[in-house]
């Protein structure tokens, strides 16, 4: 099969496209015809090494991407073999990601897709898919799992909501019942932010900000999904009513954190850092149950009309799609394996 691998941690030159001997499914495991892989910022962090350690001689990199399964371990009901799936975590604890045209996961990994549902949906879930929703349910006076009506009379500011994450928390947040306020940089990413389907915008490089969230929430945030912790704190806090909730996943721009110890005392404020690896598996479970049924509801397209521009490499050039991620891409970008 051809695959995509990198033996030293380093720039996107590190990644080679070759030729490597199809996988066989393990018990407990699936192996999946990847159709389309999905990148994210934590792929090429760990090709880079910043942050991850390198456990295996050889890696196949991507944690996320959409396919067929097409061969099943022991212990795994033969009936899945020719199930449509969306693969996460792929590449977590393994050296085998979905940069490749075969990937075996354990078979929880691999969550039926929809008929209606494409693979570029399924590649797009996720990682953001499931860093969203635990976002959205870490709060205090929160839910702790998604639904219709789950978030009824609450106000969630999802920040950057022209990214991958920020996309689906706008998604998830309003078919979970959620008023929606989404922060942007500029007229383009607040045309994103809408298709997405964000019921405010408001741009925090023009006038102020602050006020123009409080007007349209004057009690105050229920919950804010956070992107860039460092520069944005002054305005969540701004905004966020007593007891309200700063869910961070990202610290995009690096810049330093400094705490008003008091000030959040004050409020109440529960500041929840989040990454998937450490989540544990209830919280994993429950967040891939949730985002089934969203995406049964039709709740989470992807693509330029609805807010998640695609942007597209063919296999051999998934170098250019770390270099694309790592610019900063707008949208989701997508390595396609098969036709």
């Amino acid at each position: 099969m051809k695959a995509v691998v990198y033996e030293d941690t380093g720039g996107p030159e590190v990644l080679r496209f070759v030729e490597r001997d199809l996988p066989e499914p393990g018990p407990g495991e699936v192996r999946v015809r990847v159709a389309v892989s999905g990148v994210n910022p934590t792929d090429w962090q760990a090709r880079s090494g910043s942050g991850h350690a390198k456990q295996f001689a050889e890696i196949t990199p991507h944690l996320d991407g959409a396919g067929t399964i097409d061969a099943v371990g022991e212990g795994v009901d033969g009936s899945r073999a020719g199930q449509r799936v969306w693969v996460f975590m792929a590449a977590a604890g393994r050296p085998t990601g979905t940069a490749a045209e075969f990937a075996v996961v354990p078979a929880d990994r691999a969550v039926p897709l929809p008929e209606q549902a494409g693979f570029d949906v399924g590649a797009a879930l996720g990682v953001p898919a499931l860093t969203a929703h635990r976002a959205l349910t870490v709060a205090e006076d929160g839910p702790r799992r998604l639904r219709p009506g789950a978030l009824d009379g609450a106000v969630v500011l999802a920040a950057g909501g022209a990214g991958a994450v920020g996309h689906a928390v706008i998604q998830l947040a309003r078919w979970a019942g959620a008023t929606v306020i989404s922060t942007v940089s500029g007229p383009e990413k607040a045309r994103l932010a809408t298709a997405a389907g964000a019921h405010h915008v408001v741009n925090y490089r023009e006038g102020d900000p602050a006020a123009e969230i409080r007007a349209i929430a004057p009690h105050g945030v229920d919950l804010v999904a956070e992107v860039a912790l460092g520069a944005n704190l002054a305005l969540d806090l701004a905004v966020l009513r007593a007891r309200g909730t700063i869910a961070t996943y990202a610290n995009d721009g690096g810049r330093p954190v400094e705490l008003d110890v008091l000030r959040n005392m004050v409020l109440n404020t529960r500041l929840q850092f989040l990454v998937l690896y450490t989540a544990g598996p209830q919280v994993i479970a429950a967040a891939v149950e949730d985002v089934s049924a969203a995406l049964a509801d039709g709740a989470l397209p992807v693509g330029e009309e609805h807010g998640l521009p695609l942007t597209r490499f063919p296999l051999d050039r998934t170098a250019d799609a770390h270099r694309a991620v790592e610019a900063g891409a707008v949208g989701k970008v997508l390595v396609d394996i098969a036709p």
